[in-house]
């Protein structure tokens, strides 16, 4: 098993969105080393943080589980998705996506600022500076961390 940190907005797409759906698509990531994380990389049974970007307070809010095979994005191929590609063609396509499932949302948001002073935590590619892609590897002591943080009172 693996473990993962996928970032969304959670004005977009949040972790009540998922929670409240169940399992769902994770689409429109445009990025080549994200698009061979999912098509390659990972495999169904591994878990993912759910890290919420963008809007105070950032950080990860809960968990999921991926629990499908890579398949092609469908947004790449439709014009009125803010995803479309039009350089992408369904015998050929360039994205693609894994269906998540909501596994559990944190008691409180484990933030990326209490991430990037932890001595341990402060090394995790979130916490990087210039740090970018929307999936990123988490390493097992990592998610460990942050396992116990999320019951712990925020510092």
């Amino acid at each position: 098993m693996a473990y993962w940190l996928m970032k969304s907005e959670p004005d977009v797409y949040g972790i009540h969105h998922l929670e409240a759906e169940g399992v769902n698509m994770w689409e429109g990531c445009r990025n080549f080393v994200v698009r061979n994380y999912l098509k390659d990389e990972m495999q169904i049974g591994d878990l993912a943080f759910f890290h919420h970007s963008n809007i105070p307070p950032v950080g990860i809010v809960g968990v999921m589980e991926i629990v499908s095979e890579s398949y092609p994005d469908p947004t790449q191929f439709d014009p009125n998705s803010k995803y479309y590609d039009a350089t992408s063609k369904p015998e050929r396509p360039k994205w693609y996506v894994r269906d998540v499932r909501f596994v559990e949302r944190f008691p409180r948001c484990v933030t990326l600022a209490e991430i990037k002073a932890h001595p341990v935590l402060s090394g995790m590619q979130v916490a990087r500076k210039g740090q970018r892609l929307s999936i990123m590897r988490v390493e097992p002591h990592e998610w460990e961390i942050v396992m116990k943080l999320k019951d712990e009172p925020a510092p």
